[in-house]
């Protein structure tokens, strides 16, 4: 008999493997945090230590939210419709300033987080301030997050500017044993950050193998004041600074040209899509189908709630493919499968870390998604792939493992306490609106 943590049977299993299988009539097993076995259902006799009964479900990887900002949870709503250049300067960074301490990160981070695995999140890509805040807090709910210091140059006297870097060194030590969290340099953009900055980040990275995650080209001003500042496009610009000789995520890429996807894609650079938080901010669309004709690797990511304003990948999916059918007068454009590429081991690859998940594969870690079918809106289902995209929602989500361990059955969060989370948005939204005040 073989002995197994948790074994899961009776879905059908969208796997995300190179061949791209959807697997009937098949169980996975799950120990230690890996997927250890897929086997025929009935091949075998098995004890596990807990069984999920997934009939009539769909499992597929847990999503990868390639772009966020969780320590901003408590700013959702807070100041809408505004161009990207008011909404930074006269509202986020003005409270950023005021309220940014490790407790109020760590209590807006865990409220993300929590938020992201309802929604089948299983990794996110963060960005943010207080680092140590952030790590904790995903560690509690969870969730696997890479972990980025973010660097805004114009905040760092020289001192700072000398030592940026040492703190995710240190970190990423203390950090070692924990399976969930990996940390990364965030320069903000380039309009933040100096020369001699970038070219620090560019030197540690490349000595410490570090990912280096990015704001670029979010906007056509910061695209026009490289050009005038530097005499060169954004990405020409990083490319000569050695940030491109990193491994690298940019977020946002929309105004780039046809020379820099060239770069981009030479350079093994991915783009993390934030197709919501730039329709609301109306900085551009971008450049989906001439990124995936140059060969750039692509991920789908929410940005943070501030400008969002929600956490949901799965409805990113539905508007980014929607959206580029109908701005290329073709319906054919970003087939479904696609968009949950970009959701899943197109992320992974983005981060480094597709031999570990993005897909389901023995061997991988057991970061695992179960979605319920028995609905009105998922019924009846002929295309897996084409119901993750365009008819399922986030409601859906009824199950979710990371590393193995069961973070949210039957649509209860089992690391962390809902109803706390709700009496601290409520607390801190006081707080916020006194800051505004004074």
């Amino acid at each position: 008999m073989n002995h197994y943590d948790i074994v899961i049977s009776g879905a059908t299993i969208v796997t995300m493997d190179p061949s791209l299988r959807v697997l009937e009539g098949y169980s996975l097993a799950v120990e230690n945090g890996i997927i250890s076995d897929i086997f025929a259902e009935g091949s075998r006799e098995v004890y596990a230590c807990d069984y999920l009964d997934a009939s009539g479900c769909l499992l597929i990887p847990g999503l990868i939210n390639g772009h966020t900002h969780l320590g901003m949870t408590y700013f959702r709503g807070l100041a809408d419709d505004l161009p990207l250049d008011k909404w930074l300067g006269d509202y986020i960074w003005p409270l950023e300033a005021k309220l940014i301490k490790h407790q109020f990160v760590y209590d807006a981070t865990l409220h993300g987080a929590a938020e992201l695995l309802k929604n089948g999140v299983t990794h996110a890509n963060d960005m943010y301030f207080q680092m140590s805040a952030v790590a904790e807090a995903c560690t509690t709910a969870g969730m696997r997050s890479t972990v980025s210091e973010a660097l805004i140059g114009i905040m760092l006297d020289q001192d700072k500017l000398a030592s940026a870097g040492d703190d995710v060194l240190s970190l990423r030590k203390r950090y070692a044993d924990n399976r969930l969290v990996s940390f990364s340099l965030a320069p903000h953009a380039i309009y933040t950050c100096n020369e001699e900055l970038l070219r620090r980040v560019a030197k540690i990275a490349r000595d410490n193998d570090l990912l280096v995650h990015m704001h670029l080209s979010e906007s056509r001003e910061e695209v026009l004041n490289c050009q005038r500042d530097h005499g060169k496009s954004p990405v020409r610009y990083l490319k000569d600074l050695g940030i491109l000789d990193c491994r690298t995520v940019f977020a946002h890429g929309i105004w780039v040209n046809e020379e820099e996807m060239d770069m981009l894609a030479e350079s093994g650079s991915s783009i993390a899509i934030c197709t919501d938080s730039n329709l609301k901010l109306a900085s551009g669309i971008a450049p989906i189908t001439q990124y995936l004709k140059h060969g750039v690797n692509l991920c789908l990511a929410t940005d943070g709630v501030a400008s969002n304003n929600n956490l949901d990948l799965l409805a990113e999916m539905d508007v980014t493919a929607k959206l580029h059918k109908a701005i290329g007068n073709d319906p054919s454009l970003l087939p479904a499968v696609e968009l949950l590429k970009m959701g899943t081991i197109n992320a992974a690859k983005a981060l480094g870390c597709d031999r570990q998940t993005g897909s389901i594969e023995t061997g991988k870690a057991a970061d695992l998604v179960i979605i319920d079918l028995a609905n009105l809106q998922s019924q009846p289902i002929y295309n897996p792939y084409s119901h993750l995209v365009y008819a399922i929602s986030s409601h859906s989500v009824r199950d979710v493992l990371v590393d193995g361990k069961l973070v949210m059955r039957d649509r209860r969060l089992t690391q962390v306490d809902e109803s706390a989370l709700l009496d601290k948005a409520a607390s801190y939204k006081q707080e916020v609106l006194k800051s505004i005040r004074t």
